[in-house]
């Protein structure tokens, strides 16, 4: 693809305008002075592809299968709701299994494959987590936070590990210190610490909260727990599985007004059930049961999502009545620079990758598109392209 003209666009700085962007090389070459790009309908916008930072899967593979036609099938996948780049997200396992999949997302990352969504790095989830909070994660495979143990899982993986969620109360702050010395977000995530220790933790270097409210200490008025940590640390980021069943509206309200709007990350959470029918399927070897977009243990446990990314951000926009930039910048520029990779992704600049989404209003995806190239589309849509294709060359 050459690029766009006389199409709205979502530029950063300037919200979305009606303008031309030239791409080369993968990259946005120019913005304002390209004529000869695909003029798009009136109702569609280009935006930048959306960034899931948290998810474990979906259509039938989770990123605890080692291999690559697992992960290369969630990054295929995934692309019809937008997503251009995600972290594959590991669940609480034997060390010999985290170790498979580590390996294997490694091998995938080093390949370099342009098929699907861009795999950005991997997130960690488990084992270092609280057994009082393990949510989905299997106690039996929970070890206490360890600097030796976490440099070993970062060799196997090729040093692409981004994101550890652990729990800061179980032995966690030598490992949340040497994970900032490292840049690597320390996310506090499936931990019981009060609102003083999840502090101190914030203080050593968590810059982060994982699927915030779910597998946390709630906020009560003798102790605001790690929730309260979340709401008033300004400074870290919160991840948000806005599905609305994770959490009501009511609360998704209340932590957008606790947080400056740059720290509001959208996350899927999504297990290998999504863009499938309800059913039983798989994770971290447990059963899990879909039923009417909540997927559950036997127990009752929430495990996971089938959120797809384009839905929490429209259901981010409806339920806090905000504009969709702002709701977009949650699935984009945030994450990004959450991951230090805001030099390159998250909005549409010059000098940054070519990725897009093209929506409408309403959070429908027509087409999506990984460094210039298209890596998902609707037949229709394209078909309606080549018309206009053909209007505008005669």
């Amino acid at each position: 693809m050459k690029g766009f003209t006389n199409t709205n666009i979502y530029v950063e700085g300037k919200g979305i305008i009606k303008t031309s962007l030239e791409i080369e090389n993968g990259k946005i070459k120019s913005i304002g002075k390209f004529k000869d790009g695909v003029e798009l309908p009136d109702n569609l916008i280009v935006v930048p592809g959306f960034i899931d930072q948290h998810i474990h899967g979906a259509n039938h593979s989770d990123s605890m299968y080692p291999t690559k036609k697992d992960i290369l099938n969630i990054a295929t996948s995934i692309t019809q709701d937008g997503v251009t780049g995600f972290l594959p997200t590991t669940m609480t396992q034997s060390i010999e299994n985290i170790n498979k999949a580590l390996e294997n997302i490694k091998k995938y990352i080093e390949e370099g494959v342009e098929e699907g969504a861009e795999v950005l790095g991997i997130h960690l989830e488990g084992p270092f987590v609280s057994k009082k909070q393990k949510g989905a994660q299997p106690e039996e495979y929970i070890l206490e936070a360890s600097v030796d143990a976490f440099k070993k899982f970062q060799k196997v993986s090729g040093g692409n590990i981004k994101i550890v969620t652990l729990a800061y109360e179980e032995n966690g702050k030598e490992l949340t210190q040497y994970l900032k010395s490292k840049k690597i977000v320390a996310s506090l995530g499936h931990t019981d610490a009060t609102y003083t220790i999840a502090s101190e933790a914030v203080k050593n270097g968590a810059t982060s909260f994982t699927h915030c409210y779910n597998a946390m200490k709630g906020l009560h008025h003798r102790d605001a727990g790690t929730l309260g940590a979340a709401m008033l640390h300004d400074e870290a980021y919160v991840e948000l599985i806005c599905d609305l069943i994770h959490v009501s509206a009511p609360a998704i309200k209340i932590l957008y007004k606790q947080k400056p709007k740059d720290k509001f990350i959208l996350v899927t959470d999504s297990m290998e059930a999504k863009h499938l029918p309800d059913g039983k399927y798989q994770l971290g070897g447990q059963d899990v049961y879909v039923r009417d977009g909540a997927a559950r243990l036997e127990t009752g446990n929430l495990a996971g999502s089938v959120l797809k990314m384009n839905e929490a951000i429209r259901n981010c926009k409806e339920t806090l009545e905000i504009s969709l930039e702002e709701a977009i910048d949650f699935a984009t520029i945030n994450p990004a620079r959450n991951l230090n990779i805001s030099n390159k992704k998250g909005s549409i600049k010059v000098g940054k990758d070519a990725d897009f989404a093209i929506i409408d209003q309403d959070l429908n995806v027509y087409e999506t598109i990984r460094a210039g190239k298209t890596i998902y589309k609707k037949q229709w849509f394209y078909k309606l392209k080549f018309l206009i294709y053909l209007k505008l060359s005669f």
